[in-house]
């Protein structure tokens, strides 16, 4: 027996002692679903999930309340231009794609990594034309809150990201210098007073001249991102392309 078909029955074997489960609801995945087998998703939870579709802004990817129309730039991009070039988010947040976000980040489920990291990734790359050009960078945790957490959920999200689409990854160069409160449950001013100055660069010299790849796991009102992209930019990013698992309407 080759070592290919070996190892397929090995594959098909433990499928029948552990059947695979969907790693969002938790019931068993039937044999003959037709899914991608990196998703590890039922058709239920695929179903569930809401892709967020045009019109949307131009900048920061907010979706429009109407379905007819085209991509524009939305108040708020109007009034005051971010300083990351282009934000997008493939989902919105809700539903069990929330539950599982919120699973990973509050409950240390970490083996949720692999299903998100497909879905993030197999829909970022029509987003990123020649993404080996970019160097991808997650939004940091400040050490105290890394300590506490015992890993960072946008680095766990941004290696996915980088492995697919070939990019390089640096996740020492951004640090969150300050310990912020969490932007749970704060308004949009607060939020944006939470983050400001709360970020620096390390090692301009990796920084300058490059095109950045801006990993977080949700959108909210994407204060922490401007502010992480205005950082970049000052130490000599010549782009910032935010790219998030999922957003909320939160504007």
């Amino acid at each position: 027996m080759s070592i290919v078909k070996s190892m397929k029955f090995l594959s098909q074997l433990v499928d029948i002692v552990y059947p695979p489960r969907c790693h969002m609801c938790s019931q068993f995945l039937p044999a003959d679903e037709d899914l991608p087998s990196s998703h590890h998703l039922c058709r239920n939870c695929l179903a569930a999930l809401t892709p967020i579709t045009h019109p949307i802004c131009t900048v920061c990817g907010l979706p429009f309340h109407t379905s007819k129309g085209q991509d524009h730039l939305c108040e708020n991009c109007l009034r005051t231009r971010p300083w990351y070039d282009l934000a997008r988010s493939p989902f919105l947040y809700s539903g069990p794609l929330m539950e599982a976000i919120q699973r990973l980040k509050y409950n240390s489920e970490t083996q949720l990594t692999p299903c998100l990291g497909a879905l993030f990734s197999s829909s970022a790359i029509e987003l990123i034309p020649n993404p080996r050009d970019f160097l991808t960078i997650p939004v940091p945790l400040h050490r105290r809150r890394l300590r506490e957490r015992g890993f960072n959920q946008s680095l766990l999200l941004a290696k996915a990201l980088s492995s697919y689409l070939g990019t390089q990854l640096d996740y020492l160069c951004l640090i969150r210098k300050r310990h912020t409160r969490a932007q749970t449950g704060l308004g949009k001013e607060e939020r944006r007073k939470n983050v400001k100055d709360a970020f620096s660069v390390i090692y301009p010299h990796i920084i300058e001249g490059r095109k950045i790849i801006l990993v977080d796991d949700v959108f909210t009102t994407g204060y922490t991102l401007n502010e992480c992209a205005r950082t970049l930019k000052k130490s000599g990013a010549t782009a910032v392309i935010c790219l998030t698992l999922a957003r909320t309407l939160f504007d």
